[in-house]
């Protein structure tokens, strides 16, 4: 069946076709319309701003989106929508707009929680994955594990009790004058500096909980940058970058290892937009190595937003008998 799904619960306007069976995770088409360029004169999102942007997007991609999959209205089975979480005025938008396209055309409307969408990105990336399995989602806001039971049954197991790890990086490359968005710049900053210059604090809580807490390295690393600043001193953005990047990757290893540990589960399925950052990437792949256990990322093109993910997930949800009438609502968290 096909499937056409929109994203619009942060800053990307996104619509894609999916072509989904037994068997099958084919995708047709996947449009974004990216608001980085608006949002970097800001230095970061603005929740009205990108409302806008996302009302003057969505048909225009709607209507690329079925062109490029030389897909019609007519043969989609069912729409997806992400409902939440995310930013409440740009989640109503896709919400609002999947909602008037299903009921006006007969087709079935289908809810979808942007986290589980992260994960099931892996599902066109790695077409033989299924569940169970243990996941990280790893974006701006979220730092979690999830026991994924099945397609549809997410058990969230541990998270960050504050700041997210995207969130981290966001905050300090915008501090040390990195372009936005700051996470894919500290990524590329990292690899040029020494991970061992400054001892930043573990993001680590402790070695009985598989829980996060990111406020204090950041927290750390923005006082350094302003005690360097105060005193004339030149930065090391790429030793701030670096060190900073190993503390979240050091974090991260140790509680995938415990995670592995604790689950039983011999594979793990990363996801969600700091996905992208190599040097987590590489960190946990190490671990799996180590643990004899497969580890499974989407493709780079898949980390960020998506209605592709978003499409994938709707599949699955719709087997699942999980559909919406026009009292569709979206939530924030």
């Amino acid at each position: 069946m096909y499937i056409l799904a929109f994203e619009s619960s942060c800053d990307e306007t996104a619509c894609a076709v999916l072509e989904m069976d037994e068997g099958k995770r084919i995708l047709k088409s996947n449009i974004i319309a990216s608001q980085v360029d608006i949002h970097a004169l800001y230095g970061g999102v603005v929740p009205e701003i990108a409302s806008r942007a996302h009302i003057e997007a969505i048909s225009k991609i709607t209507y690329e989106a079925l062109e490029k999959a030389g897909v019609t209205l007519s043969q989609i089975g069912a729409i997806a929508v992400t409902n939440g979480p995310g930013l409440i005025g740009a989640l109503l938008v896709a919400v609002n707009f999947a909602k008037s396209l299903a009921f006006a055309n007969n087709i079935p409307l289908v809810p979808v929680d942007h986290i589980k969408g992260h994960v099931a990105a892996n599902y066109l990336t790695h077409t033989e994955l299924e569940p169970p399995f243990l996941s990280l989602v790893v974006s701006g806001g979220h730092t979690s594990f999830f026991n994924v039971k099945s397609y549809t049954e997410f058990e969230e197991i541990a998270s960050t009790r504050d700041d997210a790890a995207g969130e981290c990086f966001d905050k300090i490359g915008r501090v040390m004058g990195l372009p936005y968005p700051g996470g894919a710049a500290m990524d590329k900053l990292a690899t040029q500096g020494d991970k061992n210059a400054i001892p930043f604090p573990s993001p680590a809580i402790s070695k009985d909980t598989l829980d996060f807490s990111f406020s204090g390295l950041k927290t750390a690393v923005v006082n350094y940058i302003n005690t360097k600043n105060q005193k004339g001193e030149q930065l090391p953005r790429a030793d701030i970058a670096a060190s900073c990047t190993h503390s979240i990757v050091e974090a991260i290893k140790s509680k995938v290892k415990l995670a592995l540990e604790e689950t039983g589960y011999d594979k793990i399925v990363l996801a969600g937009g700091v996905s992208a950052n190599s040097h987590i990437r590489a960190g946990i792949e190490g671990v799996c190595r180590r643990k004899k256990a497969t580890f499974y990322a989407p493709d780079l093109c898949l980390c960020g937003d998506n209605a592709a993910m978003i499409g994938a997930q709707g599949y699955y949800e719709y087997l699942n008998g999980k559909t919406a009438d026009e009292s569709l609502n979206a939530y924030p968290s």
